[in-house]
C-alpha cells in the first residue's frame, strides 16, 4: 500500500549540492538536497541536516559551512561525496579543493558557483533532521549559468524524501 504523503513528497524537485564543513582540526564534504533560500535581507539559507551526519557536528562546532553548486553536467564530481564518513573517511583527502576566503570552508574544483554561510540559528526539529539558518557572508561564481543547469536529484534518478 502506498503512502499518498511519501508518494507527493517525492514529487518536490530538488537540488543535489555538495555542503562543506570545517573546524579547526577537520574539514568535511558530503551531499545534501534539503536546502532554500530563507530570506532575502540579510540573505540567509536554511538546511535540513541529518543529525547523525559528520558534517552536523562539524557545522556546530564551527559554525560555518559552505554550499557548492553544481552544474548537471559535472554529476560525476558530485558522486565522489554520496558516501558518508564512515564508509569513506580519506574523501577529503582525494578531494580537490581551496579554501573560501571569508569563511575557510572548502570550495570543490569544478562547482558552478559556491556560498559561504556563517550559522546563525538552529531549530531543533525533533526528528531525525534539523533545520541549520546560515547568513551567505561570500560566494563566488566559477561557471555562470542559470537554475536550469543546476544538478538536482531528477537530473540522476535518485529521490531523497517521503
Amino acid at each position: 500500500m502506498s503512502d499518498p504523503k511519501s508518494e507527493a513528497l517525492k514529487m518536490m524537485p530538488y537540488g543535489f549540492y555538495v555542503i562543506t564543513s570545517k573546524t579547526d582540526d577537520d574539514e568535511n564534504a558530503m551531499v545534501l538536497n534539503w536546502i532554500t533560500q530563507a530570506s532575502y535581507e540579510p540573505q540567509l539559507i536554511a538546511l535540513g541536516l541529518q543529525k547523525t551526519s559528520h558534517s552536523y557536528g562539524l557545522i556546530e562546532k564551527g559554525k560555518v559551512f559552505g554550499v557548492n553548486i553544481f552544474k548537471q553536467a559535472d554529476a560525476d564530481i558530485v558522486k565522489g561525496f554520496t558516501k558518508g564518513r564512515a564508509k569513506n573517511p580519506d574523501k577529503m583527502k582525494d578531494a580537490s579543493y581551496t579554501h573560501a576566503p571569508e569563511t575557510g570552508v572548502p570550495v570543490i574544483e569544478g562547482a558552478a558557483a559556491y556560498l559561504e554561510c556563517k550559522v546563525v540559528g538552529k531549530l531543533e526539529t525533533g526528528g531525525d533532521h534539523d533545520i541549520i539558518l546560515g547568513e551567505v557572508v561570500g560566494a563566488g561564481v566559477n561557471k555562470p549559468g542559470d537554475a536550469g543547469e543546476t544538478l538536482n536529484l531528477p537530473d540522476l534518478g535518485w529521490n531523497y524524501a517521503g
